[in-house]
C-alpha cells in the first residue's frame, strides 16, 4: 500500500511546470471561452409624451413576466432606433 501524502505536503505550491501539465490535462488544449463584447453604453436624458412612458414601462414590466425579449426598456429603445438611423444614414 502505498503512503499518504501529508496534507502539507499536498498544500505546498507546485513547480511551475506541473501547473501548466495540470492546465493542458484539464482544459485538453482547448482556448478559454470568450464572450463577445458588448457594445459600449453612453448614458442617454430625454423627455417623451407621458403616455409613451407609461405604455413603455407597462410594455417591459409585462414582457419581463412573460419572459419575451426584448424585455428592458433599454433593449426596446435600442430595437427601435436601430432601424431608424440606418434608414436615414446614421449607422451602417
Amino acid at each position: 500500500m502505498t503512503d499518504r501524502r501529508s496534507l502539507v505536503d499536498a498544500i505546498v505550491t507546485k513547480p511551475h511546470h506541473e501547473r501548466a501539465a495540470e492546465a493542458a490535462f484539464v482544459f485538453s488544449g482547448k482556448p478559454p471561452a470568450t464572450r463577445p463584447a458588448a457594445p459600449a453604453r453612453a448614458p442617454l436624458t430625454t423627455r417623451i409624451r407621458a403616455d409613451y412612458a407609461a405604455a413603455l414601462k407597462r410594455a417591459s414590466l409585462e414582457r419581463q413576466l412573460a419572459g419575451v425579449e426584448p424585455a428592458t426598456v433599454q433593449e426596446m429603445l435600442e430595437e427601435a432606433l436601430g432601424p431608424w438611423l440606418k434608414a436615414n444614414g446614421y449607422l451602417p
